[in-house]
């Protein structure tokens, strides 16, 4: 609850925190709006496969050209301006920089930009929850290994989440689930990057103004981020994902307390302590008021009477019988709100959320019919959506993560709704992020039940 106090400190110290940002699309466009205003913070320098597109950006939301005409990165230290660079290695490079922001949504790139921090000794914000949701567990463990910090970004949903976790948890309080929001109907699964702001609820015009990726906000859509969000929520804390995937229940954040209790209790739960997304329509379509579309929340139980005559006591919302509860943040901000990270991994050491085990993976589903010679598209595209499933099920049949289904060619042809398997693919061994994943799976293939031991990956 001191963050600014400390940051405020750092800036009469003269001694900001540095930051390298890798990546200045939508998200980090976001940062680099609330960098100007964060006292104690100097973002030193951005590396973007496209400059000119990261100065378009930069002028985009209020940047001068003088804050960011450094010559090199030695220029942007001296004068606390900052670097435009193609270079992403030259921040690893740099030991003038204490943190590194990976916000490229890349997730095959992603995982080679952790890996360089951890070898040059720097911790990561890990934005690109996508590369998390399939190697988090042994990125940790690499970031552990190096002596530093690894952590995913807090303005997206799973941080927000794992801090309402935390919090429940903090207060001696029994979790039975916890999720994010969104806005789903079955058929969603099948749309395309054509097709998303149709049903997204903004015209094409007002994405464009925005900056929105119709294939990034189209993995929304179709039931993919959703799902990765939940692995990266279940892998950080300890919750379980459903077998059949996640139900997207409707309702309304009073509801909650109601639908995250077990199937025996009247709840959709297979059982407690496990990850889920709620819907803000019914299933005919129409919005439910008072959603929680844009936010997340945790679901606690009363499991004492004194706790639950606490409960009544102060009229708090809970299911029927007065057990269950629940907490929630309405909105999430992300890169408005990415300051937070960064003044905690630099200030107090800690991450704002991290996968300690690994409990949920996003298997890579046709979204239609595809034939043998196909190439797969990845989240959000044409060819396929992530189901979240556990991650023992994912291992023992093989399922090949959807951060992996890139520019992928399909050796054989799969259904439509089949999980995509490894034998189906021809994919490229030597990427450092197939490598890492191919040693987590073996990992915890040789782990059987015992999950959440990683101290040997």
């Amino acid at each position: 609850m001191n963050l600014y106090a400390k940051l405020l400190e750092r800036q009469a110290a003269r001694r900001p925190i540095r930051i390298g940002l890798i990546g200045a699309g939508k998200f980090g466009a976001m940062y680099l709006h609330q960098v100007l205003r964060t006292p104690g913070v100097h973002l030193v320098a951005i590396a973007d496969l496209s400059p000119s597109h990261a100065r378009e950006n930069l002028n985009r939301v209020g940047w001068r050209p003088e804050q960011f005409a450094a010559t090199s990165l030695e220029d942007a230290l001296k004068n606390g301006t900052t670097f435009l660079t193609d270079d992403w290695e030259a921040l690893m490079k740099c030991s003038g920089i204490e943190v590194i922001a990976e916000c490229t949504g890349n997730p095959v790139a992603a995982v080679e930009h952790c890996l360089g921090a951890f070898a040059n000794g720097k911790p990561v914000i890990n934005v690109t929850v996508e590369a998390d949701a399939f190697c988090g567990p042994i990125l940790a463990q690499r970031a552990r290994q190096a002596g530093v910090i690894y952590s995913l970004a807090y303005g997206d949903q799973p941080a927000l989440a794992c801090d309402l976790v935390d919090w429940a948890r903090a207060c001696g309080f029994p979790v039975v689930a916890a999720g994010r929001g969104h806005k789903w109907l079955p058929h969603y699964r099948e749309s395309t990057p054509e097709t998303v702001w149709d049903h997204w609820g903004l015209s094409a015009e007002q994405a464009a103004r925005g900056g929105m990726n119709p294939k990034m906000f189209n993995a929304f859509l179709d039931g993919s981020k959703p799902a990765i969000e939940s692995a990266a929520i279940a892998n950080a804390t300890g919750l379980e994902a459903p077998s059949q995937g996640l139900a997207f229940p409707p309702g309304s954040v009073d509801d909650i307390p109601t639908l995250m209790r077990p199937r025996a209790e009247g709840g959709i739960l297979e059982s407690k302590g496990q990850v889920e997304v709620v819907s803000c329509l019914t299933a005919d379509g129409k919005p439910i008021p008072n959603d929680i579309r844009k936010g997340v929340w945790v679901c606690f139980e009363g499991d004492s009477e004194y706790i639950r005559n606490c409960f009544q006591e102060y009229s708090v919302v809970t299911d029927p019988s007065g057990r269950y509860m629940s907490s929630y943040k309405k909105w999430h901000l992300i890169g408005l709100e990415l300051g937070i990270s960064v003044a905690s991994i630099a200030l107090r050491k800690e991450p704002t959320g991290v996968a300690t085990t690994f409990n949920a993976d996003v298997a890579a589903t046709a979204k239609k019919d595809l034939r043998a010679g196909d190439t797969l598209d990845g989240e959000g595209g044409y060819t396929v959506f992530g189901k979240l499933t556990p991650a023992r099920t994912s291992l023992a049949k093989g399922y090949l993560p959807l951060g992996l289904a890139h520019n992928v060619r399909l050796t054989k042809a799969v259904a439509k709704d089949s999980c995509i398997t490894w034998a189906d693919v021809a994919i490229d061994e030597t990427l450092p992020a197939v490598r890492i994943r191919r040693q987590q799976d073996a990992f915890y293939s040789s782990q059987g039940a015992d999950r959440s031991s990683s101290t040997a990956l």
